[in-house]
């Protein structure tokens, strides 16, 4: 990881390959920005975005002064410049740049935002610099945190690739999403339905994924599990993480589940890349999650992640009431249906902890 930004998972949920997409990058009239460092240098880059105008609060501070509708939409050179230090720093081929944005996109984007429940766009609206768009990021999205004047972490703000996010459905991506922990096998099948009738579309898609991004930002300085500009190892004490301590530890420099003895398959689950499980693990991979409080099992992989899942099922499930379901099929039959936990016991007590963290 580097600072301020969950860049092995970025951010998640949402790391989505090209090929699978079956799109070529877009190129669009605008370059990519000159970068200060010689190639490899790692330690200039890190230097050149601690002190880059993007990771201050003051070159947000016009954005934060406009309506949140009003901060949605192509990146400003800053962060395009800043993003690209940030790839060069952990060496990633992608070169962005500040993309052509489609009207129609954009539309659905603005529409999957206005869908978003009033009491997270309140609680949102002093905290995001705004939601932007960058071609060729290198995934779906993220988010990321900006420094105040007192040196403190307190907005942040959403990066979307709109490459990345053209083609997609609402079940279509979670279905691929949900599925990558497993590696292929014809006899088991999973599928994932966050989405009934027309609402499976694109704005389906991108609300979902907003709501994750989203809850990082709320995430920033507001006491729900340590930074995640800060390695376990380094964290002083988890005592005031209300959240985080409902499902995690820290143990030999890293975070561990308290679940670990119950669902030992956590720690084989690997989102988008590089599988650790067989298909035939499906079954019992979703079983041992049911015996935790965690939400989905993409919140089995990190606590900033745990609290996004938590946040982003919540709202659609029961803010919204949208559906939430994985099947599990072998050899064409159902054999395993995992629903939204928010009416069982073992998510009471989040339940609770969002219901006031929204109020």
């Amino acid at each position: 990881m580097s600072t301020g930004r969950f860049r092995a998972m970025r951010v998640l949920l949402l790391r989505i390959a090209f090929a699978f997409l079956g799109i070529a990058p877009v190129m669009s009239g605008a370059q990519s920005p000159q970068a200060p460092c010689a190639p490899g240098d790692k330690p200039c880059f890190l230097a050149a975005m601690l002190k880059h105008p993007a990771r201050q609060q003051a070159f947000w501070e016009p954005a934060l002064a406009k309506p949140v509708e009003a901060r949605i939409g192509a990146a400003p050179p800053e962060l395009v410049e800043f993003i690209l230090f940030d790839n060069l720093s952990n060496g990633y081929p992608n070169r962005p740049r500040v993309p052509k944005l489609d009207p129609a996109f954009l539309a659905d984007v603005r529409r999957a935002y206005e869908g978003i429940p009033e009491a997270v766009k309140r609680k949102l609206g002093p905290k995001l610099a705004g939601i932007y768009f960058v071609e060729d990021l290198g995934g779906t999205g993220f988010a990321d945190a900006v420094r105040g004047a007192d040196g403190v972490d307190s907005v942040g703000f959403i990066v979307l690739d709109p490459a990345v996010l053209m083609k997609h459905s609402a079940n279509g991506w979670s279905t691929w999403k949900d599925g990558t922990p497993f590696r292929p096998d014809p006899r088991w099948k999973l599928e994932s339905r966050i989405a009934t009738g027309n609402r499976d579309d694109r704005p389906g898609a991108i609300q979902y994924i907003l709501l994750h991004e989203i809850a990082h930002v709320l995430s920033i300085g507001a006491g729900v599990h340590p930074s995640w500009a800060i390695p376990p190892a380094e964290v002083k004490s988890t005592e005031a993480f209300a959240f985080f301590n409902q499902s995690w530890t820290i143990s030999q420099g890293k975070y561990a589940s308290l679940f670990d003895a119950t669902f030992p398959e956590r720690r084989n689950v690997a989102y988008y890349f590089g599988a650790k499980l067989d298909g035939a693990d499906m079954v019992k991979t979703y079983e041992g999650l049911e015996k935790t409080n965690l939400a989905t099992l993409y919140a089995a992989t990190h606590p900033g992640d745990d609290f996004a899942e938590a946040f982003v099922n919540y709202v659609h499930v029961v803010m919204m009431g949208k559906p939430f379901e994985v099947r599990i099929s072998r050899d064409a039959q159902v054999v395993k249906t995992y629903r939204a936990c928010w009416a069982e016991k073992r998510c009471a007590q989040k339940r609770a902890y969002l219901e006031n963290f929204l109020r």
